[in-house]
């Protein structure tokens, strides 16, 4: 490893670097980035998705040959009106239409939130997970009341950070603490019953075949047969008790007879 560097390569080219993150509640994220949406609607977006449909899309959709994983096609605020802009003109003004254009706000909604989550995830782990000589303070600032409190809360803190590092002075803020890096198990072989007993070499790679498609199918499988065997074996139960509940009334009946019988 090159000296100064760390698990994500080099040194720093600037040494007397930090990084200032503007952190916020995930409710109140959400909140901006739903209106954000909603700004793009009002801005002229489904225009522009319209005219681009026409001029580069439409062709390729008659063709059956679209590919929404490759090139600007997979691009977020595309796809996600993909139905309502198959429909002609006259039809997106229809109930039907209106419906899909509502489906398509709620689908860019959702998309960009989950897109959001992903970016605070890489944060944390390219710069708080693998600390090392090449990896810079981080520092947090709380943007939630935001424009209320924005000189508060994070441009007089984000100054006085700045400040002090091109004076050489210890920051007035501390950054953010680094995260223990976890402790993998690579050797390890784990067997999985519900794909057949195929062996997993590595704790990585065993959370990772848990999580795929095809092993979370045949467990979903697994469970619907334990679920109906269970279910046959409790009616069989109730029918088993049902009979001998039955009997004990004949039984019953018959002795209460003969009881007569003798009074007679």
């Amino acid at each position: 490893m090159q000296e100064g560097g760390g698990p994500l390569g080099g040194p720093l080219r600037y040494t007397n670097t930090c990084i200032l993150y503007l952190s916020c509640q995930q409710q109140v994220l959400d909140e901006r980035l739903d209106k954000r949406v909603d700004t793009m609607m009002e801005r002229g977006l489904l225009d522009e998705l319209s005219h681009f449909h026409a001029e580069y899309n439409k062709e390729i959709v008659d063709a059956n040959r679209q590919d929404y994983t490759r090139g600007i096609f997979q691009s977020i605020g595309f796809k996600e009106f993909h139905r309502y802009l198959l429909l002609e003109e006259g039809w997106r003004s229809s109930d039907d239409g209106r419906q899909l254009l509502q489906e398509g706000v709620a689908a860019l909604k959702t998309v960009t939130r989950r897109y959001a989550r992903r970016q605070i995830k890489w944060i944390r782990n390219r710069f708080l997970k693998r600390p090392g000589g090449n990896v810079p303070q981080v520092f947090q600032m709380d943007s939630s009341r935001y424009p209320d409190r924005w000189e508060e809360d994070v441009l007089q803190p984000a100054l006085s950070i700045v400040q002090a590092y091109v004076q050489g002075r210890d920051p007035p803020v501390s950054p953010v603490p680094y995260e223990e890096p976890r402790q993998v198990d690579r050797h390890t072989a784990f067997t999985c019953q519900v794909c057949g007993g195929r062996v997993i070499t590595g704790q990585l790679s065993w959370e990772a075949h848990l999580a795929s498609r095809s092993h979370r199918r045949r467990a979903r499988k697994q469970r619907l047969r334990e679920a109906m065997k269970q279910h046959q074996l409790d009616q069989a139960q109730q029918s088993s008790e049902a009979s001998a509940s039955s009997g004990e009334d004949d039984f019953a009946q018959s002795f209460s007879a003969m009881l007569e019988d003798e009074k007679d």
